[in-house]
């Protein structure tokens, strides 16, 4: 999948506070067709209402990509209501701390694709670094698909094993808070 393919199928946002809202803005800076996405959050900001995404409504039957970008406390009342997405068509990308990849597949599948992202704080300003690792389920195409809609909000690098992620948000999450 390439990202046209992608953003041909659409894609979903679930959360859009302020890391969503921040790569929401990366993606339509660059060109993205705010029409192409669907945003899921119980209180959107009029930030988000004003840029002409679909906001709240009907999703489409196989969106190319959910990213889901809610709090961890909120995750076992979000994942569950995406569980019909859950399948070989849909990439699942999180940007969600603390949710590994093997609870996304219990609740969504263990044939869905699902890839797993840190993004730190100075992403929400467009300069941070993204971490991502994915499940074997995600071709290299897909993944280059992902590095890009991470991208604008920073840099990607990619992990070599999920357990470097523990490391990554350790570190690299929450350390350049106390600077930024």
């Amino acid at each position: 999948m390439d990202l046209t393919q992608a953003m041909d199928r659409g894609l979903v946002l679930l959360g859009c506070g302020k890391m969503g809202s921040a790569m929401l803005a990366g993606w339509l800076a660059r060109g993205l067709d705010p029409k192409l996405v669907w945003v899921i959050d119980p209180k959107p900001s009029d930030w988000v209402l004003s840029q002409g995404v679909r906001v709240n409504e009907t999703l489409p039957a196989a969106p190319a990509i959910v990213l889901v970008a809610v709090k961890p406390q909120m995750m076992g009342d979000a994942l569950p209501a995406l569980q019909a997405f859950g399948n070989a068509q849909t990439v699942f990308l999180s940007i969600a701390a603390g949710t590994p990849i093997s609870k996304f597949a219990q609740v969504l599948g263990e044939n869905t694709p699902i890839i797993r992202a840190m993004p730190n704080t100075p992403a929400a300003v467009g300069k941070g670094i993204t971490a991502m690792i994915a499940n074997d389920l995600v071709s290299e195409a897909t993944m280059d698909v992902a590095h890009e809609l991470l991208s604008a909000i920073g840099q990607v690098v990619r992990l070599q094993t999920e357990g470097q992620m523990d490391a990554v948000t350790g570190v690299s999450g929450s350390g350049p808070a106390y600077v930024f």
